[in-house]
């Protein structure tokens, strides 16, 4: 029981290293590229201080939301390691199933995160926050900062719901009902 609990640890802080890098990267690359009023990084290497601050807030919010979604990894692989016998599935099923809840995770995290940004966007037409953004406002970052991080706090507990409905469950066994 002792050496499963070590293995579960060990695996869980690998797989949280990893994902950090993972994640800021793909993040911030994903976000530079998907922002079509301007060009983020070259803001960002600018001295923009409200657009360097958004970008932190979409990289905070895509890993709070991501980190949710990493609980039902763990449990995957917490079933696996604790009972071998009645998995249903290898090791490299079990791996490709983590990889499609990691990766479901970060697609609804980047569909939420540019979801919000644009309604926002259209419901207060004359903040122009896009222009705003590339003159520098940074009560326009630290606003849309704030907007980012409230939906990554409601829409992560959805991922995490979603995401330990999916985890396969061990069979218990046959019930046999007596006539």
């Amino acid at each position: 029981m002792f050496n499963t609990r070590v293995i579960v640890s060990l695996f869980e802080f690998t797989l949280a290293v990893a994902m950090s890098g993972v994640i800021i990267a793909l993040t911030y690359k994903v976000f530079v590229r998907a922002n079509p009023d301007f060009n983020m990084e070259d803001e960002i290497k600018k001295g923009n201080t409200a657009v360097g601050t958004l970008m932190a807030a979409i990289l905070l919010s895509a890993s709070m939301i991501l980190q949710k979604g990493m609980g039902a990894v763990v449990s995957m692989f917490r079933l696996y390691i604790s009972s071998p016998g009645e998995s249903q599935f290898g090791l490299g099923k079990l791996a490709l199933l983590c990889l499609g809840h990691l990766g479901i995770s970060m697609l609804l995290a980047v569909i939420t995160i540019s979801v919000t940004l644009r309604l926002f966007g259209r419901l207060d037409r004359n903040l122009h926050a896009g222009k705003e953004l590339q003159k520098g406002n940074l009560a326009v970052g630290i606003l849309l900062s704030g907007v980012v991080l409230i939906a990554a706090l409601y829409v992560g507990e959805g991922v995490s719901s979603i995401s330990k409905a999916m985890v396969p469950q061990p069979s218990i066994g046959r019930i046999e009902i007596m006539k």
